[in-house]
């Protein structure tokens, strides 16, 4: 494998994506294909959904299997469309992998167990479960912050070692060193493994390190402003590198909405803002309000009457 297509097929600008809801709180597949469509038309190589963002505990493994089979159609010939594999034991995260073969998604993206809090040797029998469950490509998501584990560079390695399917890992540690660890550690290695990164305002730093890509939360309502921002940010042309400045200036913002304990009621409200979704929730949750609300759409509506036209258009 070059290093260039290291992590394939997880690269570039792929969203975690939101689950639109109907009136009734019920998932809406059809919203879900449209708003699939509406981010690989701007440029973004695949997407992966049910998330954190996508609100995946809250969803059955009915409704996941709805939501795949609607963006899988969604991205055909146009993108990849990845399933987030998320259970609390690893029978459920087995049956949701095989689920994911059978309907035709081109990779998972795989999650440590649900709220347990035990030893390596159980997490590594869980992630070695799923990778085992279907010669899919598959992502290892690291965020101990979220997850309770930690799983290390050499960790990944090791596993990578032993399963080719697994190409990538999604960090959102915010650790640099994390990220160095991972595109550093291909260094020599016959089974090399792409770093993304997972917290929004790191893609600028993650894509000059080396990142293989973004999985990116704000690309739900600006996608064309989210591909253009990593790809000038891999560039090393001075022009591209000035732009990038700006662009990141403009951006961030928003951007560290991705990274507060309320970011998928804010990225939401953001899609409510820019028209291109709405803010329902799925109870617990519920739509950000008073003096949180207010200073978030002061953000948003600030950063929305200044947004970049010219320099998107160039993507």
């Amino acid at each position: 494998m070059s290093f260039d297509r290291v992590g394939a097929p997880f690269r570039g600008v792929i969203p975690a994506t939101v689950t639109p809801f109907r009136e009734d709180g019920s998932l809406c597949a059809t919203g879900l294909a449209n708003l699939t469509r509406r981010m690989l038309d701007a440029g973004c190589t695949g997407t992966v959904w049910p998330g954190s963002l996508g609100e995946g505990q809250t969803l059955s493994f009915e409704e996941r299997s709805e939501g795949w089979r609607a963006i899988s159609a969604a991205s055909e010939g146009f993108g990849n469309a990845f399933a987030t594999i998320s259970a609390a034991s690893t029978r459920d995260a087995v049956r949701q992998v095989e689920m994911a073969a059978k309907i035709g998604m081109r990779g998972c993206m795989i999650l440590p167990p649900y709220v347990h809090k035990g030893s390596w040797r159980e997490y590594h029998a869980h992630f070695e479960a799923m990778l085992s469950a279907a010669p899919l490509p598959m992502m290892l998501y690291n965020n101990p912050a979220a997850y309770i584990v930690d799983v290390s560079a050499e960790q990944v390695f090791a596993l990578a070692e032993r399963h080719a399917n697994l190409v990538a890992v999604k960090d959102s540690t915010g650790d640099a060193r994390k990220l160095t660890a991972l595109v550093a550690g291909n260094c020599g290695r016959t089974r090399k493994v792409g770093a993304l990164v997972g917290l929004d305002d790191c893609a600028v730093e993650g894509a000059r390190m080396g990142c293989a890509g973004w999985i990116a939360g704000l690309a739900n309502a600006l996608p064309a402003e989210s591909v253009r921002l990593f790809q000038l940010a891999q560039s090393r042309d001075a022009h591209d590198v000035a732009a990038c400045e700006s662009l990141y200036a403009w951006f961030l913002p928003l951007l560290r909405l991705d990274t507060v304990p309320d970011f998928v009621q804010l990225i939401k409200l953001v899609m409510a803002e820019t028209g291109t979704g709405d803010e329902r929730v799925r109870a617990p949750r519920q739509p950000v309000e008073g003096a949180d609300r207010a200073k978030a759409l002061d953000t948003i509506r600030r950063a929305l009457a200044s947004r970049p036209r010219k320099e998107v258009s160039a993507h």
